[in-house]
């Protein structure tokens, strides 16, 4: 078990802006005292459906390890959209994540999902549930972001109550917006806040 507790921030990313929220998530996490972020991505998969990876990416974060998911306090997980689902790369690390399942390690742990797409009603909503289902057959506690986050009323870009979006635009743009980067940084928090809580009572 890790000494330090941290809350997983677990993604794949393609074109860099799912990337790019999760480094703001990290930030948000930060913000508590008491939490680590911890980074971390998932490698391609090939067209056989095989990850496809070394075991040290070249650059960026380190791949996830189930170790690493096993022992988190909490979940932050981004994908970008692929037909209003999650991107294959990151489904194939969940399916292998049943062992973890069957022993209950991610019961009553926190988490919540986030996503980007080239197009604004490209499947934002429809990714980021469907996101949920695996992890609520882990129990996890999800977590949205409450409309008291002023950035979700105010947006013309990326949001959702089920978790932060990113409009990347046909370009792919990995730049956020203000309000994007706000959001971010409030759910990496929020996270990190409702983990100690319950941490406190389990």
């Amino acid at each position: 078990m890790d000494n330090n507790p941290y809350i997983l921030v677990l993604y794949y990313s393609q074109a860099g802006s799912v990337a790019a929220m999760a480094e703001h998530m990290v930030r948000g996490i930060e913000k508590v005292s008491g939490i680590e972020a911890r980074l971390r991505c998932v490698p391609s998969v090939s067209s056989d459906t095989k990850a496809s990876k070394s075991e040290i990416p070249d650059s960026g974060p380190l791949y996830c390890s189930e170790e690493d998911l096993r022992n988190c306090q909490g979940l932050l997980m981004g994908s970008p959209v692929r037909f209003g689902n999650m991107a294959g790369a990151l489904k194939y690390f969940l399916d292998g994540t049943s062992n973890l399942w069957l022993t209950g390690e991610l019961v009553n742990k926190p988490a919540a999902v986030f996503t980007s797409s080239s197009s604004l009603h490209g499947g934002h909503e429809s990714t980021l549930l469907s996101m949920m289902l695996p992890l609520l057959h882990h129990g996890m506690v999800l977590a949205g972001i409450p409309y008291t986050e002023t950035a979700l009323m105010n947006t013309q870009t990326g949001g959702t109550p089920y978790g932060v979006s990113h409009y990347a635009g046909k370009h792919n743009s990995a730049v956020l917006s203000d309000d994007e980067i706000e959001l971010c940084q409030a759910q990496g928090r929020r996270i990190a806040i409702l983990a100690k809580q319950l941490g406190k009572t389990l």
